[in-house]
């Protein structure tokens, strides 16, 4: 007897997933237990096995496509088994499922009858594929709901789904043939910018796939303080006046970061399989956005160097960045990232863990902000930054008094020489 493989749920949120890779080809036999394909979800790549064992008779998704939650994704049975009963039901059990909020009793009545109030309207000669033989139009209940709701006739669109079937991406590209010269005048009015395509340069790619494994395999948490940042700037303008080596607000930031990595050390860690490695050096690494997307410069000793050398060494890194000159060493062994988006005037954002990094910290802009002090409301100078965490490394409480240990150093910025 065949046996539907369908996508299951791999994680709490998960709605669909993307086959990753597939693990068999149809003809190959598997038993119980046998990984025949890893999925991406919205949490991370997960392997899917079997249960049964047969032939793999039919695959029905492509790799990098996506499969909602409880879609048909393969057919096992017995090798020359008849499966035409499966394939021909294709349609209306995936496309019932298209969108996760369509309840039980939609699902069924569309698996069964294939058919659904809407619109009845015969279908072209171009498009008969995609009307069953009571007449009724082949359209899962979402593709009828937005053709409903943009004024599509269902009898023009040509379903691609199986046995003709339109299902939602029919809908969402479909193009209405031959219309009113007002609404072709009305268009034409609008002007748009000319599309392109641009090929994908190595730093992207590279980019792309160390942060999609990134967010993909290390369970992300955030946490978000708030922090008076009247004393760091008063600090600020007094050490900018007596010095030649201008100090920024980031270096500052990377200094109380640095301070606070020797003083927890789990956030100053990486994970490595069996092992937890808590890092005796203090090694930040500082986000500087280039053309072609990000590069991330580290100091090393971070800890150990005044705010002028940190100040000098990020200005000197920074420009090699922009110049495309960094050497691959001056980009290796961090052990701490920091991301700053507050010149950019981003008040809060979250950021994706550099890896092998546990954490990354997030840095918004200063505020102008009324807050209250001695039961009065004053005028006030705030900072929001967000610690991104690896909760295989970091737990929230750890998080948290490492975030507190950097509020009070920036609200108490004599502590740093210290």
């Amino acid at each position: 007897m065949a046996i539907k493989i369908e996508m299951p749920k791999l994680s709490d949120t998960m709605e669909e997933g993307v086959i990753a890779s597939w693990n068999v080809s149809e003809g190959d036999k598997v038993s119980a237990g046998d990984i025949i394909a890893e999925v991406e979800t919205d949490k991370a790549t997960m392997e899917v096995e079997a249960f049964d064992e047969g032939t793999v008779l039919k695959i029905l998704v492509n790799e990098g496509d996506a499969v909602p939650l409880g879609g048909l994704m393969a057919v096992l049975g017995e090798e020359g088994e008849d499966i035409s009963d499966i394939l021909d039901g294709v349609g209306s059990e995936s496309s019932s499922k298209e969108e996760v909020k369509e309840s039980a009793s939609s699902e069924n009545e569309e698996s069964t009858s294939e058919s659904s109030s809407g619109l009845t309207s015969p279908k072209s000669e171009s498009s008969t594929d995609s009307t069953s033989d009571n007449g009724r139009i082949k359209a899962s209940p979402l593709a009828r709901n937005m053709a409903e709701d943009r004024g599509i006739d269902l009898g023009r669109v040509d379903g691609s789904g199986p046995g003709g079937r339109i299902i939602k991406a029919d809908i969402e590209n479909y193009k209405e043939s031959g219309q009113p010269a007002a609404a072709s005048a009305s268009a034409a009015s609008f002007q748009s910018l000319e599309s392109r395509e641009v090929k994908v340069s190595q730093m992207r790619k590279t980019i792309a796939r160390r942060l999609s494994e990134s967010k993909f395999s290390n369970p992300h948490f955030y946490e978000t303080i708030d922090i008076d940042m009247k004393s760091a700037i008063a600090a600020r303008k007094s050490v900018n006046e007596a010095n030649d080596v201008k100090i920024s607000f980031n270096d500052i930031v990377v200094k109380a970061c640095a301070i606070a990595l020797t003083r927890h050390q789990a956030v100053n860690s990486s994970w490595h399989g069996d092992v937890i490695k808590e890092h005796g050096d203090v090694h930040v690494a500082v986000a500087v956005a280039i053309d072609e997307g990000l590069m991330t410069p580290v100091i090393r000793h971070t800890d150990q160097k005044g705010l002028a050398q940190i100040s000098s060494e990020t200005k000197e890194l920074a420009g090699l960045a922009r110049d495309r000159k960094l050497q691959p060493e001056q980009m290796e062994g961090s052990t701490f990232t920091i991301s700053n988006l507050g010149m950019f005037g981003i008040e809060e954002f979250t950021a994706i863990i550099n890896p092998p990094n546990a954490c990354i910290l997030a840095v918004g802009a200063i505020r102008d902000v009324p807050v209250v002090e001695n039961g009065e409301v004053v005028p006030g100078k705030r900072m929001k930054v967000t610690l991104s965490s690896d909760h295989r490394i970091v737990d929230g409480a750890k998080a948290a008094e490492f975030l507190n240990t950097v509020k009070n150093l920036l609200e108490n910025p004599l502590s740093m020489l210290l």
